[in-house]
This record gives C-alpha cells, sequence and structure tokens, in this order.
C-alpha cells in the first residue's frame, strides 16, 4: 500500500485479492434495478475531502431486507452517522476495514442506534439484499450488541445512485474487469445529524476515541459526556491524517477552564459552608 495526503486529498492504491462470481451470476443479472456489469472506472483511487457538504439524501437504495429506501430515511432524526463503503464479496481488504470498524465500535461505550446510526453501502452494483442480509448479520454479531440492528444498515443500490453518493463525498475508486476486483481507499465517514459530512477517519484500525470525539462534534455535543467537551480542548483533528492529536497549545487552553471550573467550584463550596455557619 502506498499513500500520501495534499491538499485535503488522500491517494491510496491498495492490492486486492482475487475473487469471482459463481453461478448467482444469472440471479444477480435478472434483477432489474442494479447493473449487470460495473464500469471501468477512469482516475486515481483517491479521498477527496468535502467537509461541510450536503449528503443527497433523496438518493434511493435498498435496504438488506430489500426495501427501497431514501439516504434521507436515517437522518433527521438527531443522531450522527458513520457512513462507509465495501463490496460484500471483497475477499481481503474489505473484510479488515469492517474488523477495524467492529472492534472500535465494540471498545466505543456510545451505542450503535441509540446515540448514532451506521450506514455501510455497497460500491458493486451487483450486489444484492441477500448478501447485504448476510453481512450485517456477520458484524452485527461481532459488535456484540444485538439490540443495535436497527442501527446497522446495510445498502445495496444501482450503480447512478453508488457513483452520486461517492461523488457526493469524495471517495474515488476503480473497477478492475480482468480481477473483477474494485480498488478502493479506507475512510469511515462522520456526518451530522441532517447529513452533512463532518470527519473523514482513515485506515485498517479506528481507535474508539477517534470516534468517539468525531461523533460528539457531529451531534453538536449532544451525546457525550463534559470529558468529552474537555477532550475536544485537548485534541485537535488534523484533516491530512484524518485523526485526533494533541496539541501544546490545547493542553494549555483545557488546563485554564479545567482550572477556573475548580476555582468556581471552591467558591461555591466555601460560600454555602459560611451560610451554614451561625451568626
Amino acid at each position: 500500500m502506498r499513500e500520501h495526503s495534499d491538499d485535503g486529498v488522500r491517494r491510496s492504491a491498495f492490492a486486492v485479492g482475487r475473487g469471482g462470481f459463481s453461478s448467482a451470476n444469472s440471479q444477480r443479472a435478472a434483477h432489474a434495478d442494479n447493473s449487470a456489469t460495473p464500469p471501468k472506472l477512469p482516475g486515481e483511487v483517491s479521498i477527496r475531502q468535502k467537509l461541510n457538504a450536503q449528503l443527497p439524501l433523496d438518493l434511493m437504495f435498498r435496504d438488506e431486507s430489500g426495501r427501497i429506501v431514501r439516504l434521507r430515511d436515517f437522518f433527521d432524526h438527531g443522531k450522527p452517522v458513520l457512513l462507509n463503503f465495501m463490496y460484500y464479496r471483497c475477499p481481503m481488504l474489505c473484510p479488515m476495514v469492517m474488523e477495524g470498524i467492529s472492534s472500535g465500535l465494540t471498545e466505543l461505550k456510545l451505542d450503535v442506534g441509540k446515540d448514532f446510526d451506521v450506514i455501510t453501502v455497497s460500491i458493486d452494483p451487483r450486489d444484492m439484499p441477500e448478501q447485504a442480509t448476510a453481512k450485517k448479520d456477520t458484524y452485527i454479531k461481532r459488535y456484540g450488541r444485538l439490540n443495535a440492528a436497527g442501527g446497522w444498515h446495510f445498502l445495496t443500490g444501482h450503480e447512478s445512485a453508488i457513483h452520486a453518493l461517492t461523488n457526493a463525498v469524495g471517495f474515488h475508486y476503480a473497477y478492475d474487469p480482468q480481477q473483477d476486483q474494485f480498488a478502493h481507499a479506507t475512510v469511515v465517514m462522520v456526518t451530522t445529524a441532517d447529513g452533512r459530512l463532518s470527519r473523514y477517519i482513515y485506515g485498517f484500525e479506528y481507535k474508539a476515541r477517534d470516534l468517539r470525539l468525531a461523533l460528539v462534534e457531529a451531534s453538536a455535543n449532544k451525546i457525550g459526556t463534559p470529558v468529552d467537551q474537555l477532550l475536544l480542548l485537548c485534541y485537535h483533528y488534523d484533516p491530512a491524517t484524518g485523526t485526533y492529536s494533541r496539541t501544546a497549545m490545547n493542553f494549555v487552553r483545557a488546563g485554564g477552564v479545567a482550572t477556573v471550573l475548580s476555582l468556581a467550584g471552591f467558591i461555591v463550596i466555601m460560600l454555602r459552608r459560611e451560610r451554614r455557619q451561625p451568626k
């Protein structure tokens, strides 16, 4: 793997494993809502951040049950949303990414379906709801909180809807017809409750701290604790690396805030004690 970032653009080239379709090709080809063959996509594999951009919420997909849904069905519920892309028959890279996501979510004390939702979208127009259901079952079990099934959605769709969504978020990938594989970067996007891009988190492993801070920010502080607000003063989001890092100035600011709060608490306690003393 090789990658570098430049002016908000992150480019990656990944070796993809070999794999192909079985006799289920005929079943997929008969699915009128999806394309029979994904087109060969020009250009490089990259991530171009589009912070604060609005997702096209009127795009139509199918969820894991086969029901036709619009993206907006998963927004406007007052909760931030994690968004990621994969394709369900991917032999190597996607399982690694999904393992990293499920592990990070397991360590996270915020709950899928309660504090935030997750949307996983297949970039292969030949993927079907049956494959989406199988993947959902796998990763809900790995997540370990079965009540999260209502908050983690696995979507399939027509290539036009897929391209419209990936272009809107700056997720650029390519299809290799000889290998019948997709080359794509690894990223999780965090969006606000109304569908605006808030943060991009890169990598194969996703730290619970980064996920939590990104979700707290995307929720406009509606989830999380006062400790999270203090941590956001200590940690600064770096768009180039897609992670939160500590800075000396932020520590000074956080220390100042903590000192002021401590002094205020001390003064309140002393005033109460003084009022309780007999004259």
